[in-house]
């Protein structure tokens, strides 16, 4: 209740002015003169829509009975004549017919030659694509390619119609070119790799350096101490043993073998 009175005040039994809002100006585009002109300009009666301007038909045209039942054309009188005058005349009663007349050609020798010499006939190329059998033309059938614009019988924009481009051809032989450098290189480097084989001589004479190596390293080993105590001895007799290890594998090797090839490296 308090609230309520403290609201109050003399002030209010004032009389107020009521203060109606500002409202702006409507936009007005600075195009609408023109467009406007432009309209009226290119305005017409019976624009997009109207009566269609057709001819009238005329009343004297009515509608007449049968008038729109198909008609046959006319046949001439003098067509009958014509096809009289086409057909042969019946024989007379004392006509006789050629008698006697003989012909030496032999039918059946005749047609055989014709066949046997004859052009065989191209059956015409079908195309069946259902199970039922229904076949149809394969030229007909969009299958084939069919090329209408041929050389000669258009402009000259169709004159090469059907011809390899020149950036192809000049593109294969590049490829060819490559391919056959390639070859070249393969070839070269197989005849540079390529294994040659010993001869009976060299491989004797081989062999007898290699059994005279042998000899030497053995006659060697043969020479060391009984008593090996120190390092380096150890080491130069697991020298000495490693080669006359390996000596004796190609010593094997060699001889066990009877054709030796070497490659170039």
């Amino acid at each position: 209740m308090t609230a309520l009175c403290a609201q109050e005040s003399i002030y209010n039994l004032l009389p107020r002015v009521e203060e109606k809002p500002v409202k702006l100006p409507r936009y007005i585009s600075t195009f609408r003169p023109s467009v406007k002109h432009e309209i009226e300009e290119s305005r017409a009666p019976w624009k997009t829509m109207g009566p269609a301007k057709i001819e009238v038909p005329s009343p004297k045209n009515f509608l007449q009975k049968h008038s729109k039942e198909p008609k046959l054309l006319q046949r001439k009188q003098d067509e009958g004549r014509k096809r009289m005058l086409t057909i042969p005349p019946v024989p007379h009663v004392t006509d006789h017919p050629l008698m006697g007349i003989q012909s030496k050609k032999n039918f059946m020798n005749t047609n055989a030659a014709n066949v046997i010499m004859g052009v065989a006939k191209k059956p015409q190329p079908i195309c069946v694509d259902r199970r039922q059998g229904d076949k149809y033309l394969l030229e007909t059938s969009g299958l084939v390619p069919k090329y209408i614009n041929k050389k000669g019988t258009f402009p000259l924009t169709f004159q090469d119609y059907g011809l390899t481009p020149t950036y192809v051809i000049k593109r294969n032989e590049e490829v060819k070119k490559a391919q056959e450098e390639y070859d070249a290189y393969v070839k070269e480097t197989l005849r540079q790799k390529a294994m040659k084989r010993l001869s009976d001589e060299e491989r004797e004479s081989l062999l007898q350096g290699l059994k005279k190596n042998w000899e030497e390293v053995h006659h060697e080993f043969q020479g060391l101490s009984v008593e090996i105590d120190t390092l380096p001895k150890k080491i130069h007799k697991q020298r000495l043993e490693t080669q006359m290890k390996q000596l004796e594998h190609d010593i094997n090797t060699i001889e066990k073998h009877k054709i030796i090839y070497i490659a170039n490296k």
